[in-house]
């Protein structure tokens, strides 16, 4: 199992669209407003690596009104 934060910036006036749509994903454990530079972080899980990216590239990214993400996965936890 793989667990990651992923960060994204996102279009203006669509923070709330965005929000709703990750927490439709089974793998998002939970998503959240922010502060700050970063728009939403959403903590999520993956089976393994290539799941992981699969999400990321496929699911997030293109999602419309998502102009960046940044992905870090926990180490230790």
């Amino acid at each position: 199992m793989v667990r990651a934060y992923v960060l994204i910036k996102v279009e203006s006036g669509r923070t709330r669209d965005i929000i709703e749509l990750l927490r439709e994903l089974p793998t998002v454990e939970r998503a959240d407003s922010v502060t700050g530079p970063i728009d939403i972080i959403a903590l999520v899980n993956a089976d393994d690596p290539r799941a992981l990216a699969d999400l990321i590239f496929r699911s997030v990214q293109t999602m419309q009104g998502v102009k960046e993400t940044d992905t870090r996965i926990v180490v230790d936890g």
